[in-house]
């Protein structure tokens, strides 16, 4: 059965082969911009991922959300006035409920320090064609430049060269050797071209009108052209940290053999991660010095009022994954039924709260059960699920990661994808298991190695941030 590890490999080796990283096709670096997405591909089309479950735009959604859509991108249009900011943030399209209101969790600590004595602005792309944080005069939307490229690429196209039809026919024909499957890397690469084009230059205008001495990103794998176009113009890119971080996480992995002097084009200059368990500089583009371990100020703040919980001794709680939620729930009901003494909480991610009772119809079923519980919704906080849960089941989640710090008993389901977390079980802080019986042969048995929880999330240092800031 193909891997996680199997796709990265073969992804690294290609790199090395072509020297994809440093290859320039149509005036950028364009496997970057395809990386994650061909990964993703693969991983579906190889099925060693199912599909997420997230609910889709409907027709109507996307014809209903246009009208606010160009709204936005008029009245709060980043491109209008003239004056400078120091500091731009582009934090996170999904946002949550914190302290009564909308926001972007992994950015908002940021936002909160800035408020105090720092010229700053924050840019907001749509989720799901919305914007729910409350309007604010340091927010202002990227909707203008997203209709601005979707237009482009409907007028624009890319006419490759011959030596770029050869390479890109080269990777192509490899990769669909290897997996057995077909690949249209050449509609993959005209699709993130295009974006990257029209989202470059459009960026690098509002650069050169606001004139920030440093910008700050979230998800910088996602956001190529606005990291390009400040490197561009010498502005500095820092990454907030907003998940987890591994060897086999495409967005951040790249083992030497795959750059040439230690740097990747489009990546970050800095990351300010939640503790110093994340990166491993094996694998990371640039150098240690500048991989700055600042806390997870959300998790301190919400895990507060729970981290004294006493646990119930019986209690299980299931994280799951859209991707994997159908065989996880498999493994969870069949553990409810044979197991009456234990309390099942299955807690579904955000995607999967409108479609889980079509998709997982065991689970439906067995929400029935005296000892079974899906919560379907946000407003149950997760960590006092974890605080009040003895163990915890999951596959790779950054959540698995926060149960720990609630000392839950964990078990990694062996599915695709476990790779990620092949360290916590080599180092005996989880236990992997491969189906109900192996969960039932060791929920009693299994004592994990002892470790440092600030290793993963700590404290908000403050004053390293403003370190950062004041010294970038």
């Amino acid at each position: 059965m193909l891997s996680v590890r199997d796709i990265c490999d073969a992804f690294f080796n290609l790199e090395e082969k072509y020297n994809l990283n440093y290859q320039l096709i149509q005036g950028c670096y364009a496997w970057q911009l395809i990386r994650m997405h061909l990964y993703y591909d693969i991983t579906r089309k190889t099925q060693i991922f199912g599909a997420p479950q997230q609910k889709s735009l409907s027709l109507f959604d996307k014809i209903k959300s246009f009208t606010p859509f160009f709204k936005n991108s008029i009245i709060h249009n980043p491109f209008n006035g003239n004056y400078n900011k120091d500091i731009l943030i582009f934090d996170h399209p999904r946002k949550v409920i914190f302290e009564g209101e909308y926001c972007d969790i992994y950015s908002n600590f940021l936002v909160d320090l800035l408020k105090q004595d720092y010229s700053f602005e924050v840019l907001e792309s749509p989720y799901l064609n919305e914007h729910l944080t409350r309007k604010q005069k340091y927010i202002k939307y990227t909707d203008r430049v997203d209709l601005g490229s979707y237009i482009y690429k409907k007028f624009n196209k890319i006419e490759f060269t011959q030596h770029e039809k050869e390479l890109i026919l080269n990777v192509e024909s490899e990769l669909e050797r290897t997996f057995n499957i077909e690949l249209n890397i050449t509609w993959m690469l005209t699709t993130h071209i295009l974006n990257f084009q029209y989202d470059f230059k459009k960026y690098r205008q509002l650069f050169k009108k606001r004139n920030p001495k440093m910008i700050f990103v979230v998800v910088s794998y996602e956001n190529f052209a606005i990291v390009a176009a400040a490197k561009s113009l010498d502005i500095e890119v820092i990454e907030l940290q907003h998940g987890t971080i591994t060897d086999y996480h495409l967005g951040y992995s790249y083992p030497e053999k795959t750059r040439l002097n230690g740097e990747i084009p489009y990546f970050p200059d800095k990351i300010l991660t939640f503790g110093d368990y994340w990166i491993n500089e094996d694998t990371c583009p640039i150098s240690m010095d500048n991989i700055i371990p600042i806390g997870f100020s959300y998790f301190e703040s919400q895990s507060k009022d729970y981290i004294n919980i006493s646990p119930a001794d019986n209690q299980v709680l299931f994280i799951s994954q859209g991707v994997i939620g159908k065989y996880l729930s498999g493994i969870a009901v069949d553990f409810a039924k044979s197991h009456n003494d234990f309390k099942i909480i299955y807690k579904l991610h955000p995607g999967e709260y409108m479609t889980w009772r079509e998709n997982y119809p065991d689970l439906a079923e067995a929400s029935k059960f005296d000892n079974f519980e899906v919560i379907d919704n946000s407003e149950t906080p997760l960590y006092e699920l974890m605080a009040e849960s003895n163990y915890q089941v999951g596959a790779f989640s950054t959540a698995i990661y926060e149960g720990l710090m609630f000392n839950c008993i964990t078990f990694i389901v062996d599915v695709p994808g476990v790779e990620y977390l092949d360290d916590l079980i080599e180092r005996n802080y989880v236990f992997k298991i491969k189906d109900v019986e192996d969960l039932t042969d060791n929920i009693g048995n299994f004592k994990p190695t002892v470790y440092d929880k600030n290793f993963f999330f700590k404290s908000l240092d403050k004053k390293l941030l403003k370190s950062v800031i004041d010294n970038g």
